[in-house]
Formats: structure tokens, C-alpha cells, sequence
């Protein structure tokens, strides 16, 4: 059995799913194959894609497929593009609504092989906060996100740390219009010079 079958039945969050508020079952999205090139670390799936089984088939995903000038072929070409996010379900929502994070066993549990199977990354887009932390180191965590991503070029070539592209973020690209100016055409370049290398 492979990493990518073991993930795909695993349950490990089931107690814990069924008692938020959208009281759902584990469903696993796994989209990676060993021959990708790019990694995209993301946080966890939402209500949608746990619907349709497919990474990023929201808004969040055209915005991000926007930022890194990739269309849904190119993105969605598992041998090129490997979307590992921080847990491979959905967490599901609080009472409140609002969305519970990713549950830190699943990183625990998974992530170490599916990075080890990975071998082929040449560039690394961390979305999101939860995403810096983890593949960052803790210290991200007193700089904050916009911080974080600020400091990109400390990580560039080989890592580029990005804001969760929700449309909640809206009000922080026009607060800071560097993102789009300077941090996206140089993750564009790198993007299509890994892809287009061999």
C-alpha cells in the first residue's frame, strides 16, 4: 500500500469531525505524485472541495491559480504539481460557523513521508499561515503572516510564503500592494522556470 492509499483511508479524525458542527466523515484529498516539481502547501480543505474531492475547486483556488499564473490543466497535473496541505480533510465548522483549523496530527502523521516522497521539488509555495509555521519553523509565529511574507526573498528561490488567498484577504492585498508588484512576478518566473526546465 502506498502513502497515497494509506492517507486516502485514513479516519484518525473521525471522533473529532463528528463532533463539530458539520458533524461530516473524513474525506482525504490527496493530490501528489513523487515526479512533481512544485509543491503547493496549503491549510486544509474546505466545505467545497470536500464536496468534489479536488484541491482548491473554490474561489481561494482561481485567486491562487491567478497569483501563480497557472491554468487548471497545469495545476492540476499531479505528476508536475503536488498539493499537500497541513491536513488532508476537512476540519468542518464551529458551532459559530467559523472554520476550525487543521488538526495538527494529521501534519504529524503524514507529512514527514509524503515530503520524503517528494524528492523532485524545486520551488515550495506556503499558503498561509498555518503553512509557515510548519515548513518555516515556529518562529514565524511572533512575525505574523503579512511579516512573513514580506520576508520572501529570505526564502527565494526555493520558497515562496504567500497570505490564504480567501477572499477575506481582499482588504490585505490593497493594503499591501508589494504582493502583486513585486513578490508574484518573481514567483511567476521561478514557477515557469521550474516547469519548463527539461
Amino acid at each position: 500500500m502506498t502513502v497515497t492509499d494509506e492517507i486516502s483511508a485514513c479516519r484518525l479524525c473521525a471522533g473529532d469531525f463528528a463532533r463539530t458542527a458539520t458533524a461530516h466523515e473524513p474525506r482525504p484529498v490527496v493530490w501528489f505524485r513523487p515526479a512533481a516539481r512544485v509543491l503547493i502547501a496549503g491549510q486544509a480543505p474546505g466545505a467545497r472541495v470536500h464536496a468534489s474531492g479536488r484541491p482548491f475547486t473554490d474561489p481561494s483556488g482561481d485567486r491562487l491559480r491567478d497569483w501563480l499564473g497557472l491554468d487548471e490543466a497545469d495545476f492540476y497535473d499531479r505528476d508536475r504539481v503536488a498539493i499537500v496541505p497541513m491536513a488532508f480533510c476537512f476540519p468542518g465548522y464551529s458551532a459559530k460557523g467559523a472554520d476550525l483549523p487543521p488538526p495538527r496530527r494529521c501534519a504529524e502523521t503524514w507529512h514527514g513521508r509524503v515530503m520524503a516522497g517528494l524528492p523532485e521539488v524545486r520551488v515550495t509555495f506556503l499558503v498561509g499561515g498555518y503553512a509557515h509555521r510548519w515548513h518555516l519553523g515556529s518562529g514565524v509565529a511572533k512575525r505574523g503572516v503579512t511579516e512573513t511574507v514580506a520576508g520572501w526573498r529570505d526564502h527565494a528561490p526555493r520558497v515562496f510564503p504567500l497570505p490564504h488567498p480567501s477572499w477575506r484577504n481582499t482588504g490585505w492585498l490593497k493594503r499591501n500592494p508589494w504582493f502583486e508588484a513585486e513578490l508574484l512576478p518573481a514567483a511567476r518566473a521561478r514557477l515557469s522556470e521550474v516547469l519548463n526546465d527539461g
